[in-house]
């Protein structure tokens, strides 16, 4: 399922290409294991569409996936750090911190119930903070990206718009 999520991430990028937030023509490869968290598996270059049967629907379909019933946000209301934490997924890091790509447990009970281990974390950085600050994305297994920036006391699922 981690193709999906890897999927999300370059439409949602491909879809900002030459937008507000810029344009990210660097192809992404990895050797990693299919099913991996690094496991990277098409370019973001939006003239290079992945394997037939396995692209989600258009961004501007009724048909885009959903996960949750949670609010939504697009990246478009996202703050800019969002974008390049979204990059560093996509590649696979080097994360800025360790906790980056660890287990979330969802303690909180605010996302869809899974085991422990669907879910990952990674921090989108705060301008002007020493620390890791509050802004966080919560990767599932299913290809599902929520954003909080209220660290872990609400959700919104991030969708292409």
């Amino acid at each position: 399922m981690r193709r999906r999520l890897v999927l999300l991430v370059l439409v949602l990028l491909a879809g900002l290409a030459g937008g507000a937030c810029g344009s990210d023509s660097e192809s992404a490869s990895s050797d990693a294991a299919p099913g991996s968290r690094d496991a990277v598996t098409a370019s973001a270059d939006p003239a290079v569409t992945p394997d037939p049967g396995t692209t989600p629907a258009s961004p501007t379909t009724t048909e885009w996936p959903r996960y949750s019933e949670l609010p939504t946000v697009t990246l478009a209301e996202l703050p800019p750090e969002a974008l390049d934490t979204l990059r560093l997924i996509r590649d696979g890091g080097p994360f800025p911190y360790d906790q980056d790509g660890s287990t979330f447990q969802n303690r909180e009970g605010l996302l869809p119930d899974y085991e422990v281990g669907f879910y990952a974390e990674y921090t989108v950085e705060t301008p002007g903070l020493s620390h890791r600050g509050a802004r966080r994305f919560v990767v599932g297994d299913d290809g599902a990206i929520y954003w909080t920036d209220d660290h872990y006391a609400s959700f919104e699922e991030l969708i292409a718009g």
